[in-house]
């Protein structure tokens, strides 16, 4: 009987502590793993002799998660020279081909493109069309079936949805090396659609 009553006034206290409010202080066991020394983005340190908390790369090494050739990563040639022409061409046999890359260009494009680029490409995505009403004309994305943009090479594309370009912002940290490219195939196939179908109405 008495193994009962300690059960159940145990039980009582025990329920009665959930959701209550203290104006203790939390009892923390091991202190010093609750409250740890940490410098913010750019703060000055004392440990390392340029006094930069963000460390740099180990020179001669990239991270695991990067990409092992440096011409996919940047859209330039080996020597950093000229841009690629074309899309490599090992990108798009990795991710299962044309199709399936183009696929997968085409998701990515309509989540990160089309709000300002339009689904067509024309420029007049909702932010555009936002932007124009407002009379933000600076704010209007350009045509991807302007003449210049039909030319550039597929690398300085690839670059410019990486690094970003006056008023576009970088995606290098929301669109991985791979769906860039599959974005750049997308934007190519847009082009030529729409080239297409000015041909046959011209005839």
């Amino acid at each position: 009987m008495r193994a009962r009553f300690a059960t159940l006034v145990f039980a009582t206290l025990v329920s009665g502590c959930i959701g209550a409010e203290s104006s203790e202080p939390p009892i923390v066991g091991i202190r010093n793993m609750y409250n740890q020394p940490r410098y913010d983005t750019q703060e000055r340190q004392p440990f390392f002799p340029d006094q930069r908390s963000m460390r740099p790369g180990v020179e001669g090494t990239i991270p695991r998660e990067s990409e092992k050739f440096i011409h996919w990563a940047t859209g330039r040639d080996a020597k950093g020279e000229n841009w690629l022409m074309e899309t490599p061409a090992g990108i798009v046999q990795r991710n299962g081909g044309t199709s399936v890359f183009l696929a997968r260009g085409k998701e990515r494009y309509e989540i990160y493109c089309a709000p300002c680029h339009s689904l067509a490409g024309d420029g007049m995505g909702m932010v555009s069309r936002r932007a124009s009403a407002l009379g933000a004309t600076g704010l209007i994305a350009p045509s991807f079936h302007d003449d210049r943009l039909r030319h550039i090479p597929d690398g300085q594309l690839y670059a410019t949805i990486k690094n970003g370009v006056r008023n576009m912002p970088a995606y290098a940290h929301n669109i991985p090396v791979d769906d860039r490219w599959a974005i750049v195939e997308y934007v190519r196939a847009l082009q030529l659609s729409q080239l297409a179908e000015n041909t046959e109405q011209s005839k």
